[in-house]
C-alpha cells in the first residue's frame, strides 16, 4: 500500500500547465493524504502483530479438612478455690508485722504477731497450778493409802476411808483441770503469732503494729489460694439440655465431669489454658434463663488472678471433619461472604459461604465449599475469570516443586 501511494505522489508531482499556486495545493493535499494513508497502515500493522493476554497467573490451594470439636465461647469470672479473712484468735496489742503484701506465703509462715507477755504469764501460772494439784493428789494418795492399811486393820472407822477416798479422786480432777488450764494457757500463747492457715497469696495489711485487735473479730489481711482456681459461666438452657444435663448423670456415676473447657485472658489470642467442669448448678435461673457453670483449671505460673474476666471455650459436642479456609480467601460482597472456587477449567465461581469460628488462625466454613475443592487464596481476580492456577499452601505460601536430579537449571 505504500509503494502505490509513493507512485501516486510521483505522478500528481508531473509539472503541469498551470500556475505555482497551483501545485502548492496539489502538494497540500498529497502530503496530507500520504501522512493518513500511512497512519492507517501503521495500525493495521500494529493489530496483526499483537498476542492474545495470558490468563493472570493466581495463587491457588486445596481447601483443609480437619476434626473440629464444636464449642461456644463465654465470658466468666476466675474465682479462688480458698479464701481466708485472717483474723486473731487472741486479743491484744500488734507486736510485729511481717506481711510480705501481695506475695506468696506458705502454710504455717508467721505473719502477725500479738504481744506476748500477759499470756506468758497466765502460761506460768498455770504451770504452777498444775505443780500445786500434784502435790496435792500425791498427798492424797498417801493419805489413802494409809487410811486403807487401819481400816484393814480395823483401827479406824469406814467414815475415815470414805473421806480419804473422796480426797484421792478429788486430787485426780484437780490435776486434770490443770492439765486442760495448762493447755488453753499453752494455745493462747501460740496464738500470739498469727500464720497463715493455707498456702497462697496474701493481700494488704489492715492493722499496723501497736493497734489492738479482739479476739474473732478485727481483720488483719486476707490469703487466696492461687493453683487450682475456679471459673464461674453461665450457659442457656438450650446448651445445658444438649450438652451438659446427660453429663451430671455420667458425674455422678463415675465422680467426674464429661465436658472439657479451655480458658484465655482478654489479651490471649488463643485458649491455652485447659480445664474441666466440676459443677452444675442445682437449679436454672428463671429471670436469665441460664444454669451456673463452674470448672477448675490449673494455674501452676500464678499469673492468673482471682477476680479477673476471662474467656471461656466449652466444648459442647464430639469431633466432626469441617471445611477451613484463611481469611484472606474470603470476600465481601455487600455484606455477604464468598470465596472464589476454581473449576476444571481453571475457570473462577462465585460461592456464598457461611462463616464459623477460626481454628488455629484458619476459618471454619460451615456451609458453601465441599471437601477437595480448589479456592483462589488470594489475588485482584472476580468471578468468572480465566486463571493461571499456582499451587500454594491454604495460606498463599507457593508450594516450590522439587527439582528432578539432573535436570538443567
Amino acid at each position: 500500500m505504500q509503494q502505490e501511494l509513493l507512485r501516486l505522489i510521483k505522478s500528481r508531482s508531473t509539472p503541469v500547465a498551470k500556475g505555482k499556486k497551483m501545485k502548492v495545493k496539489h502538494l497540500t493535499v498529497i502530503a496530507a493524504t500520504m501522512g493518513v494513508a500511512l497512519a492507517i497502515a501503521g495500525c493495521e500493522e500494529t493489530a496483526s502483530s499483537a498476542a492474545p493476554a495470558t490468563p493472570p497467573t493466581v495463587p491457588v490451594a486445596e481447601v483443609v479438612v480437619r476434626p473440629v470439636t464444636p464449642f461456644i465461647e463465654l465470658t466468666g469470672s476466675l474465682t479462688a478455690v480458698k479464701r481466708v479473712e485472717l483474723r486473731p484468735r487472741v486479743a491484744g496489742y500488734i507486736q510485729e508485722v511481717s506481711v510480705p503484701e501481695g506475695q506468696f506465703v506458705e502454710k504455717g509462715s508467721e505473719l502477725f504477731r500479738i504481744d506476748p507477755r500477759l499470756f506468758q504469764t497466765a502460761l506460768n501460772a498455770a504451770q504452777a497450778h498444775l505443780r500445786e494439784a500434784e502435790a496435792a493428789s500425791l498427798l492424797a494418795q498417801t493419805e489413802f493409802a494409809r487410811t486403807r492399811q487401819l481400816f484393814n486393820q480395823k483401827v479406824v472407822a469406814r467414815e475415815r476411808l470414805d473421806i480419804a477416798t473422796a480426797s484421792l479422786n478429788a486430787g485426780k480432777a484437780q490435776v486434770d483441770a490443770a492439765k486442760a488450764a495448762l493447755e488453753a494457757a499453752q494455745l493462747d500463747m501460740s496464738f500470739t503469732r498469727v500464720t497463715a492457715p493455707i498456702a497462697g497469696r496474701v493481700g494488704q495489711v489492715l492493722v499496723t503494729e501497736g493497734n489492738y485487735v479482739t479476739s474473732g473479730v478485727t481483720p488483719l489481711t486476707t490469703i487466696v489460694s492461687i493453683s487450682p482456681l475456679h471459673v464461674y459461666f453461665d450457659v442457656d438452657e438450650r446448651t445445658y439440655l444438649q450438652s451438659l444435663a446427660a453429663g451430671r448423670a455420667s458425674a455422678t456415676l463415675q465422680g467426674q465431669q464429661a465436658a472439657k473447657v479451655s480458658v484465655a485472658l482478654l489479651t490471649d489470642k488463643t485458649y491455652s489454658r485447659p480445664g474441666r467442669v466440676d459443677f452444675l448448678s442445682n437449679t436454672s435461673d428463671r429471670g436469665t434463663g441460664t444454669v451456673r457453670v463452674r470448672a477448675v483449671i490449673d494455674n501452676p505460673d500464678g499469673q492468673l488472678t482471682p477476680g479477673l474476666f476471662a474467656k471461656v471455650k466449652l466444648e459442647t459436642g464430639a469431633p466432626q471433619a469441617r471445611v477451613l479456609v484463611a481469611d484472606q480467601s474470603i470476600g465481601t460482597d455487600q455484606g455477604r461472604r464468598y470465596v472464589l472456587i476454581v473449576g476444571k477449567d481453571d475457570k473462577t465461581e462465585y460461592r456464598p459461604v457461611e462463616l464459623g469460628p477460626v481454628i488455629d488462625d484458619l476459618r471454619v466454613i460451615e456451609q458453601g465449599v465441599q471437601p477437595g475443592e480448589r479456592i483462589v487464596v488470594k489475588g485482584l481476580v472476580g468471578p468468572g475469570m480465566q486463571i493461571t492456577p499456582q499451587s500454594a499452601s491454604i495460606d498463599g505460601t507457593p508450594i516450590v516443586m522439587p527439582q528432578t536430579a539432573g535436570a538443567a537449571p
